[in-house]
């Protein structure tokens, strides 16, 4: 080979090392800027503040929820809550254990906390916001669904098609109540709805806690149904007609802040990797919210 191949080889071989290093100083450059922006954005400002707690999807785990109710509850520099509501509603106890942290904060921690429905505030979601001392929603948002649900596949037409055979064997008549493979006994299915009616009764009397109502007075609208918020007002599932900025701006009034309050957020999840090369790649992972239709539970869950 030839000085000058040789010189060509090693030029080119120089350029794409350069730029492929480029390339990395520029991935790591926006993986650092992204999160510093959302550290600024999460922890950012001076004096008394007002943190933002975000309500989204469906309800499947009260874990992250409630940590940041928690966190924020004791925080002394943070006035008051707001929790930011758009959700259908979720799992019954998720939904209720939310809910008693909402309580808790309201009622022991003597802290304002405030609800502000976006588009959807329902079932386990409106179960969550009825613990607040406010709650506000726009005209249009839908409101209330106070009701249990249990529903999941039958596939046994499908398994004798397939010619495939069901074994279980139990001990209790009731162990495998919910099959999907055979149909639901009249005594199953009597044992199901005991269930559902008592976690209805539980839902009813909660709301009518949180909105320092009669459980007679919930029990009447406690039939599934959804209002819209500008309905939900006279029925008293909601106090005020307002946006999240409207809500934001009577909290801050409520506690004695003047002026432009500061917003403080939870921390948001990192972005991956493969999230800022590609875009959100969640879009192609299992989807916890529809797997969960595949077995028997109860949820305060509006469709």
């Amino acid at each position: 080979m030839t000085e000058q191949p040789r010189s060509r080889v090693f030029l080119w071989v120089l350029l794409g090392g350069g730029a492929f290093f480029l390339f990395l100083v520029a991935i790591f450059a926006l993986v650092y800027f992204s999160v510093r922006s959302q550290q600024k954005d999460s922890f950012g400002g001076f004096g008394d503040k007002i943190a933002v707690v975000d309500l989204e999807g469906v309800i499947l785990t009260p874990k992250d929820v409630v940590e940041q109710l928690r966190k924020f509850a004791d925080d002394s520099s943070v006035k008051a809550i707001v929790i930011h509501v758009n959700s259908p509603g979720g799992g019954a106890a998720a939904s209720e254990e939310i809910y008693r942290e909402v309580l808790r904060i309201r009622d022991q921690k003597k802290k304002r906390i405030v609800a502000s429905i976006e588009t959807v505030g329902a079932s386990g979601a409106y179960y969550v916001s009825s613990a607040a001392d406010k709650i506000f929603a726009d005209n249009a948002s839908i409101v209330g669904s106070i009701g249990v649900i249990a529903e999941w596949y039958n596939y046994e037409e499908l398994m004798k098609w397939a010619k495939l055979q069901q074994i279980t064997l139990k001990a209790g008549e009731f162990k495998d109540t919910g099959s999907p493979t055979r149909p639901m006994t009249p005594e199953e299915r009597a044992y199901m709805q005991g269930l559902i009616d008592n976690m209805h009764v539980q839902f009813i009397h909660s709301v009518a806690v949180g909105r320092k109502m009669k459980d007679d007075q919930v029990r009447a609208l406690a039939n599934g149904k959804v209002w819209t918020g500008e309905e939900a007002v006279p029925l008293k599932l909601v106090d005020q007609i307002g946006d999240f900025r409207a809500a934001i701006e009577d909290t801050a009034k409520s506690v004695g802040i003047k002026g432009e309050p500061t917003l403080v957020h939870n921390e948001k999840d990192r972005k991956s990797l493969l999230d800022l090369l590609f875009g959100d790649v969640s879009d192609y992972l299992p989807n916890p919210a529809k797997l969960m239709q595949t077995n028997v539970g109860f949820y305060y869950l509006w469709k």
